[in-house]
């Protein structure tokens, strides 16, 4: 086969002539009152978009030399050194400037004979707390004369490992390339769920500086993750079905952001 029969062949796979391409040939433009003539409805101009979209994308892999994408960086000396003290300094000022200005109030000497009333972690731990609190879901065994199988401390001990357990091992069941929380409206609406419990299950680990009814505080502190997650994969889903959800996808796939 000649090198003509090559480029031939070439030019009709890439530009779509010889009547056998998708997409128009690109030194056919076709004037504004042809487009105006079309016959052809909005999905078919996408499906044309795409094909476009994805044989050029094509060209440009086959025709490049580079086997990643280009990382774009400064050097460490002096870019990013300077760049990283400056922030460090006006961090570390903010810090001195808040400790002057609003000393710490100095209680009382701990007392070890006095148990407090309230007993809460640091804020960060709240949800931790409140899984140690979980004594009400702790089911009672009529085969043990209505006595509970377990502590309610070893109970709430438990709920600590399953919720620990169930994070961690998220990521290695979701294994998907997905950027955005509407190409998987299922694990979004999972994370906003967890969110919301994480916040609800603080709340009710200081149940006792609540003004509210514990029993109420409880039912909304399971029911309502339910309903943001419900939410969540409804609302996604329905963007899913949008024009806008495909061609942002297809976009993505086909051109990273560096």
């Amino acid at each position: 086969m000649s090198d003509t029969d090559t480029d031939t062949d070439d030019d009709v796979r890439t530009d779509g002539s010889g009547g056998t391409g998708i997409v128009a040939p690109d030194d056919e433009t076709p004037t504004w009152r042809e487009r105006k003539e079309r016959k052809t409805g909005l999905a078919r101009l996408t499906y044309e978009y795409f094909e476009r979209a994805r044989r050029e994308d094509q060209d440009l892999r086959t025709e490049s030399d580079y086997v990643e994408r280009d990382v774009l960086a400064f050097p460490t000396w002096p870019h990013e050194t300077v760049r990283n003290l400056s922030i460090a300094s006006m961090f570390v000022g903010m810090i001195l400037f808040l400790s002057a200005t609003m000393p710490p109030h100095i209680g009382p000497p701990a007392d070890a004979s006095s148990t407090p009333a309230i007993i809460l972690p640091d804020w960060y731990l709240y949800w931790s707390f409140g899984l140690l609190k979980l004594g009400p879901l702790n089911p009672e065994l009529s085969l043990l004369g209505g006595q509970k199988l377990m502590a309610d401390r070893t109970y709430g001990v438990l709920a600590n490992l399953v919720v620990v357990g169930a994070i961690a091992i998220v990521p290695f069941i979701n294994k998907g390339s997905a950027r955005r929380p509407v190409e998987q409206p299922f694990w979004a609406a999972v994370g906003a769920g967890g969110v919301v419990f994480a916040f609800t299950i603080a709340v009710y680990s200081a149940k006792n500086l609540i003004p509210m009814n514990v029993h109420l505080l409880f039912d909304l502190t399971f029911l309502l993750p339910i309903v943001v997650g419900f939410v969540t994969y409804a609302v996604l889903k329905t963007m899913r079905e949008g024009y806008m959800y495909d061609l942002n996808r297809r976009y993505y796939r086909l051109r990273p952001p560096k």
